[in-house]
């Protein structure tokens, strides 16, 4: 099976072909640099994405408040990431940096705010 990809690690945008057999990489072709090596490899063998939404406030200045994981999470929890990051509502008043969620699905992952939210 071949998977094409474009490259997002720097601007050369190579279009990227990943040949697998078995569940293993047998080739990869197309990557300009050592980078896009890494980054064809890690999105076929385990894709991950920062995560980025809101959340919803009471009585502060934003309605929503804009979050973001501090890692990426797997491409295939991010569905139960959302339903998680739906059920928050923020009460006090935040700053970009603070941590609303300590420990993400119990990933070991933070969300935090991205943006100030006052009373």
């Amino acid at each position: 099976m071949t998977k094409r990809l474009v490259c997002i690690e720097c601007p050369k945008g190579c279009a990227i072909s990943v040949k697998t057999g078995k569940g293993v990489i047998t080739a990869i072709s197309g990557a300009r640099c050592p980078k896009g090596l890494s980054y064809a490899a890690a999105e076929v063998e385990n894709p991950v994405r920062i995560l980025t939404s809101t959340v919803r406030s009471e009585g502060l200045s934003l309605r929503l408040v804009p979050v973001r994981t501090d890692r990426p999470v797997p491409k295939k929890d991010i569905g139960r990431a959302m339903k998680d990051i739906k059920k928050i509502t923020v009460i006090r008043p935040v700053r970009p940096g603070d941590v609303l969620v300590q420990n993400l699905l119990g990933l070991g992952i933070r969300l935090i705010a991205t943006r100030e939210a006052g009373k």
